[in-house]
């Protein structure tokens, strides 16, 4: 039986992502040491025959200095304008230590669009299996010239979570400036190093509200989360601080392991799970609610209580339970507007009341998702 650390060795496509912090001097200005040794790693990582894709942030921290500003902008519109600038730099200084390697590098900036609307998130898929193909090392980071989630909250790490799940990864590798996660912030009496996580219930009591590095916008709420949204898709992820990625994927026992605990699903379906926006909600009863988490059936009007919000055919929209928590995501078969009169009706009562283009599903298994809890 394959050792879980082994796993991470043997994977062939990895996603790698690397956060501001890791990136930047005591200065706030971009380390380019720190950004020579991650290329160093991952080139000895492709040079095995191996795929990889890399998330960085960054691109604040490489503008600082061709600007001449004294530290990280605060304001909005400056961070905004510092990204622009710095996004050149970075990509360019990429290009450069991926180049010394013999490797070409494919710039790919998103936003939340890219990831939350449906056409969208094809799109990325698309041209990201595309560089992959090619040979060329994907270097993916969201578009901070005109998007504000990077800026103000994520660091990219939920964005890490989907293109792992876009690509389909064997193993996500989430660098940050801490070794591993701990059941309390490092450094704190009795707080214990966490070698492997099996599942949710190995995170019971876990004291996750530190932050790292003033100079990152990220915390470690952020890379659970993110390990979550991967682990949930079957993607192995690896936490653990930049400096330990050449012993990460040597597979010794650095950082914390995240173990899988759902599979790769299609692109469509892990989109409806982890990135769309939900146009509405469709409230269940209780029989209904246990066909969905039984994941046996399609939703049938004759389970449906209330509609809530309004929706066209194909926009994703909530399944909620009587409690009012969440069970499934699904994509709509009618609009907001014709589910009314079909609410707690048997297929051959809509078939003989409405006619036969209401005799069907109001979600079809094949476009439903459930939650996990």
């Amino acid at each position: 039986m394959t050792e879980p650390r082994d796993q991470v060795t043997q994977a062939q496509r990895i996603v790698v992502k690397i956060g501001s912090s890791s990136l930047t001097g005591e200065d706030g200005h971009l380390n380019e040491t720190a950004l020579g040794n991650l290329v160093e790693a991952l080139s000895a990582w492709h040079a095995r025959g191996k795929q990889v894709v890399l998330v960085t942030s960054g691109s604040i921290a490489a503008g600082i200095g061709p600007l001449g500003l004294p530290a990280r902008p605060r304001s909005l519109k400056t961070a905004q304008a510092t990204a622009s600038v710095g996004q050149g730099m970075l990509i360019a200084a990429y290009s450069r230590e991926f180049a010394s390697h013999g490797l070409h590098v494919g710039q790919v900036l998103l936003t939340e669009d890219d990831v939350v609307r449906r056409g969208h998130y094809g799109n990325a898929e698309r041209a990201l299996e595309q560089l992959l193909a090619l040979d060329v090392v994907p270097i993916v980071n969201e578009n901070d010239t005109v998007a504000t989630d990077e800026i103000r909250f994520g660091d990219n790490d939920r964005l890490a979570a989907l293109v792992a799940t876009v690509v389909k990864a064997d193993a996500l590798v989430l660098l940050t400036d801490v070794d591993s996660l701990y059941t309390a912030a490092p450094g704190t009496p009795g707080a214990r190093r966490i070698d492997v996580v099996h599942g949710p219930e190995d995170l019971g009591g876990i004291d996750v509200s530190h932050r790292g590095s003033a100079l990152g916008t990220g915390g470690m709420v952020t890379k659970l989360e993110a390990a979550t949204i991967a682990t949930s898709s079957g993607v192995l992820t690896v936490l653990t601080s930049a400096n330990s990625i050449t012993q990460v994927l040597e597979g010794e026992p650095v950082g914390t392991l995240f173990m899988p605990t759902g599979r790769h699903e299609g692109a469509r379906l892990t989109w409806l799970a982890h990135a769309a926006r939900t146009e509405g909600q469709l409230i269940l009863d209780a029989g209904a609610v246990a066909a969905l988490e039984g994941r046996r059936a399609s939703l049938l009007a004759a389970g449906v209580r209330a509609v809530r919000g309004e929706f066209d055919v194909g926009d994703p929209i909530e399944l909620v339970g009587p409690d009012r928590v969440v069970v499934a995501r699904g994509l709509s078969a009618f609009a907001s507007h014709e589910i009314p009169q079909m609410l707690g009706q048997t297929t051959d009562q809509l078939r003989e009341e409405l006619g036969e283009h209401f005799a069907r599903p109001i979600v079809h298994i094949d476009d439903l998702v459930v939650i996990a809890p």
